[in-house]
């Protein structure tokens, strides 16, 4: 993380005299006046005693220009929008998360940085607004109704290198051209009343949003991928299921944020999961993140046994997920899905998808906490064997200068465990569980988009052979496990 955040451009870098306020401890009326200050200003005594950086929300708020409400104070960032609540105190409170800060440069720079990991400040006095303004013109009035005699150049706190943000005008344009704004974070609650139940749901509620009826995606148009450097701005005219290559971090001269290593068991029923149907599948995915090695686990696969776009199946299914993953302590830690005949590349819309997933991991917890994506592309002939290929990526925000930009889909490299057994997790869901309703298999019997694994998927070899050939370099090693893999694929053989 060091590394990355030294190799970071130096727009991040934003110099604001207002980051060193006053402790809060510290009564701003009791404050010494810098020597030499001259005779006392109209306005008042507390004009002559107070430096720029001496003007905290607690000035503010005694002087009468702020006033303490719920919801007033906002950040923009990147295309995010985070709300806080103003204390009678001068303290912050962020409702996504009840977490109260000190001042605007505190809670800016946390809100940024779940944003972007290598931002190194939150330039809070630019970046805050009070009921849509910014809190550098609250201070700025300050300055001219106590000391009028200040300088231009003292009053205009715009802070050099402040990034372009998104107001709440430029939102409201973007919801009149149809992009999707950011959505509103919930109601404020303690860091630990959030459980991995709620951070579970949170995550879960965007999945296939966007995805019609089983089958309806044409999977006979092929998708030629592009470049990122191609893309540009955000236009509304461009297809969201446009595929984009990624990009590894070695070309942008960083170095990847954090380690993953994946479980062979979790490829296993994620790639057994997309070779079931020709509709696009989505999961999650468990594991454990480590902060002091900054090594994300992968432990097991999830997979969602509903329709993208049936909410009201999803909700049922997450619910279980999530108390699956409460029962074995785990965390959430990312998702999959499939492009069943596609290239395993991530589309506008996954990667946008990926970007609000990133933020809602990290938004519970006080520092960085990765979200780990992972796209399989079962039956894509251009793959180099029959083995899918399964493509980690992650989301770098774009440039601060940008901000309106594509996130960059960012390739992963990871480490991948060798499991030794099949797990009770993986035996349950392909079809070898006494409740056979719960099953993968089960749940697409008699679907119209179904693989009839009986037909031939290539000259030489049926959707079966296909299936056998991937699941192969994915299964233990053990020849114990062969007649586990003979009964699933009879059954798949019945089933198509």
């Amino acid at each position: 993380m060091a590394a990355l955040a030294a190799a970071s451009p130096g727009a991040d870098e934003c110099l604001e005299e207002d980051e060193d306020e006053l402790e809060p401890g510290l009564d701003e009326a009791e404050a010494e006046p810098e020597p030499e200050s001259g005779a006392k200003a109209a306005g008042g005594s507390r004009g002559a005693v107070l430096t720029r950086r001496g003007i905290t929300l607690r000035v503010l708020l005694r002087d009468g220009l702020l006033e303490p409400a719920r919801g007033v104070l906002s950040i923009y960032y990147l295309g995010k929008k985070f709300v806080g609540d103003l204390g009678a105190d001068g303290t912050i409170t962020w409702q996504e998360t009840g977490q109260v800060f000190n001042s605007p440069s505190a809670w800016a720079t946390h809100c940024k940085r779940l944003v972007n990991p290598a931002k190194k400040s939150g330039c809070g006095w630019a970046s805050v607004r009070y009921k849509g303004q910014k809190l550098d013109q609250y201070k700025a009035a300050w300055l001219r109704k106590h000391q009028p005699n200040t300088p231009a150049a003292e009053e205009s706190l715009a802070s050099e290198g402040e990034e372009d943000e998104l107001p709440e005008e430029e939102e409201e344009e973007a919801a009149r051209e149809g992009r999707a704004p950011a959505p509103e974070p919930a109601a404020a609650k303690r860091p630990e009343e959030r459980s991995k139940k709620q951070q579970c749901r949170s995550l879960a509620e965007q999945a296939g949003t966007d995805h019609g009826p089983p089958g309806k995606r044409p999977e006979n148009k092929p998708r030629v991928p592009v470049r990122y450097c191609t893309l540009g701005t955000r236009d509304t005219a461009r297809n969201p299921q446009t595929l984009v290559e990624v990009t590894p971090f070695a070309a942008i001269n960083k170095f990847q944020p954090f380690n993953v290593a994946i479980s062979s068991n979790v490829l296993l029923l994620l790639d057994f999961h997309s070779h079931l149907t020709r509709s696009e599948v989505v999961g999650y995915l468990g594991g454990r993140w480590d902060t002091n090695t900054q090594l994300l686990t992968v432990l097991r696969a999830f997979p969602c046994r509903s329709r993208l776009g049936d909410a009201e199946a999803a909700g049922t299914v997450e619910e279980e997920i999530c108390q699956s993953l409460f029962l074995r302590g785990l965390s959430l830690v990312g998702w999959y899905h499939s492009h069943p005949f596609g290239p395993a590349l991530p589309s506008l819309h996954d990667i946008d998808a990926q970007m609000d997933y990133q933020l809602k991991l990290q938004g519970s917890g006080n520092g960085f906490q990765p979200c780990l994506a992972l796209i399989c592309g079962p039956y894509y002939h251009g793959n180099p064997g029959v083995e899918s290929k399964i493509a980690p990526f992650w989301v770098m925000p774009p440039p601060e200068q940008r901000p309106n930009d594509y996130g960059i889909p960012m390739e992963v490299e990871v480490a991948y465990i060798q499991d030794g057994f099949l797990t009770n997790d993986v035996l349950q869901e392909m079809p070898l569980s006494p409740l056979p309703q719960t099953l993968l298999v089960e749940f697409y019997k008699g679907a119209p988009d179904l693989v009839k694994f009986q037909e031939l998927w290539s000259q030489d070899q049926t959707y079966l052979d296909k299936l056998k050939g991937s699941l192969a370099s994915r299964t233990p090693k053990d020849q114990s496990f062969a007649h586990v893999l003979e009964q699933i694929y009879s059954l798949l053989k019945l089933s198509g």
